[in-house]
């Protein structure tokens, strides 16, 4: 109750005129965190002061922006195993009052039926046909052509929403849907674009991770050897180096997704939203722990 009190009497000085008085007001909300975000927005809709609403947006953004930082930071330092949740922090960068469950239920439903064609008999290649056919055809996703540098193909519950996303968008959902029916088909960070590898499992023991063919899933799920990996490089007059053909780290990709929106919002003329993204950059500073 105490609490609800001294965030209601500092709510009421966010209008004072002296910067001073703003800025310790201003500190101490930002230090109670999450907790003051509904007092902020009751004041806002009350409010006709388009200063003081001002003030409460920077404050409720700049709330939610160190929320972000710090769950990928705990995700970041945790492992960074599940690549989904680390998609769904950088979605919170955007869309704060992002509903984590409704993509998880969303996933299980695409998952739920690849798994009713799924026979055991099948082969690789055949596995992947199914999962293509349930992807695109049924579910109607697709690479976004028409707008591809649209900030919106990066964020993981608009593309399920919208059915449209970006290389790596999409990837991340056609590998996670795979891994969760254990079909191993992961990550591979290829400059300027984004594939997957369908995992040689008979190898992984030698840690020599063989990939036994590639899968675009910008391209709805078409399949190619390494021989046109080499030709793509070739064309990019890039050597060919190791780690354009083998899996990645889950780090390396949501790098990846950090880097799309940063060129996105820079053609957009967004400085503020640029800044916001580098520094979730520096918080991935190193491979180590992946």
């Amino acid at each position: 109750m105490e609490n609800s009190t001294e965030i209601s009497a500092l709510v009421k000085l966010l209008d004072d005129p002296d910067p001073e008085v703003f800025q310790h007001v201003e500190k101490r909300l930002l230090e109670h965190g999450s907790s003051v975000i509904h007092f902020l927005e009751t004041e806002w809709e009350k409010s006709l002061d388009t200063l003081l609403q001002e003030r409460i947006e920077n404050i409720v953004h700049q709330i939610q922006f160190n929320n972000v930082k710090e769950d990928l930071n705990l995700w970041y330092q945790s492992g960074a195993f599940d690549l989904l949740q680390g998609a769904m922090v950088i979605n919170r960068y955007q869309y704060p009052d992002l509903d984590e469950s409704k993509i998880l239920i969303q996933i299980e439903d695409i998952k739920r039926d690849i798994w009713l064609g799924l026979q055991h008999e099948m082969s690789s290649v055949e596995k992947i046909k199914l999962i293509n056919h349930i992807f695109y055809t049924v579910y109607g996703f697709s690479g976004n052509t028409k707008n591809h540098h649209d900030p919106q193909n990066s964020y993981i519950s608009q593309v399920l929403e919208s059915k449209k996303g970006n290389q790596i968008s999409l990837a991340i959902i056609y590998s996670t849907l795979a891994q969760k029916l254990d079909i191993p088909v992961y990550g591979v960070n290829l400059p300027q674009h984004f594939i997957l590898g369908y995992i040689d499992q008979s190898k992984i023991e030698d840690h020599e991770f063989g990939v036994l063919f590639y899968i675009n899933a910008f391209n709805k799920g078409s399949i190619f050897g390494k021989h046109d990996v080499d030709q793509f490089l070739r064309q990019l007059n890039l050597q060919p180096q190791p780690g354009f053909y083998a899996p990645c780290s889950n780090v390396e990709i949501i790098r990846r997704i950090i880097r799309n929106l940063v060129s996105a919002y820079e053609n957009l003329g967004s400085e503020e939203k640029v800044k916001e993204l580098k520094e979730l950059q520096n918080i991935l500073l190193s491979d180590d722990l992946d």
